[in-house]
């Protein structure tokens, strides 16, 4: 494998309103219908009280940050470059990840690597940049194309080895490895309140970048290669637009 040729990436989301309250009422009603399935055996939750839920949903959330690694060189001296695009404006960020990404996808032997990115990641931002009226680049299509022609790597499918009954979380994945985690600030359930309440948009990326730093450190694990040395990462910040 050529880890050269792997975009790393993660991405953060939230819902698109702060509040229920805040929702028109026709997403409301659709929002209820939702909440109906989520709370069919959890008593004592209201649709109102699990909106902060809405962001891992396409249709109710957004993207917020979009986090990628890119690696350079091999063995010990490997570096790791990554870029973060973020802001409000959902639209901006995803044209601006999607500029890059069709670019840089222009070798048919590149990848994607995320942790669970078949079941979260790749499909949202598909489904998010439909929304947003934005072409899918040619690197998130899947449509009519074989198993092997796909190249999403999923490091969470990886480590299951045919096991489809559980889920490990990319920070249980990287402990049992024994790969530092860099995270040491907020989780994936506090990230509305960071966004929605204390404005702190920052934080969130910083977050989502040192997920891409674990991701890209894992799946070089996997195989036997010396990790990235922590003064060989670099993190640049894309402005939207």
């Amino acid at each position: 494998m050529n880890y050269n040729n792997i975009l790393f990436l993660d991405i953060e989301t939230v819902s698109q309103y702060e509040t229920y309250e805040e929702l028109p009422e026709h997403w409301k009603a659709l929002w209820d219908l939702k909440a109906r399935v989520i709370l069919r055996n959890n008593e004592g939750d209201t649709p109102d009280s699990i909106y902060d839920r809405a962001a891992i949903y396409a249709e109710f959330g957004k993207i917020v940050c979009i986090s990628c690694g890119c690696l350079q060189g091999a063995g010990a001296d490997r570096k790791l470059v990554i870029k973060s695009f973020s802001g409000d404006d959902e639209r901006a960020l995803l044209n601006d990840f999607a500029v890059m990404l069709q670019k840089w996808s222009g070798d048919a032997d590149k990848f994607l690597c995320a942790h669970n990115g078949k079941e979260f990641d790749y499909p949202y931002i598909c489904r998010r940049m439909i929304i947003n009226g934005i072409a899918i680049p040619e690197a998130l299509k899947i449509a009519g194309r074989k198993p092997w022609e796909v190249r999403h790597l999923d490091t969470m499918e990886l480590w299951k080895f045919g096991d489809f009954k559980s889920y490990t979380s990319l920070n249980l994945l990287a402990a049992a490895l024994g790969v530092p985690s860099p995270k040491d600030d907020i989780d994936g359930s506090q990230v509305y309140t960071v966004y929605w309440k204390q404005k702190n948009l920052d934080r969130i990326v910083e977050y989502c970048q040192k997920d891409v730093i674990t991701l890209t450190q894992v799946l070089l694990r996997f195989h036997c290669e010396p990790l990235v040395k922590t003064e060989n990462i670099a993190i640049k910040y894309v402005q939207p637009g």
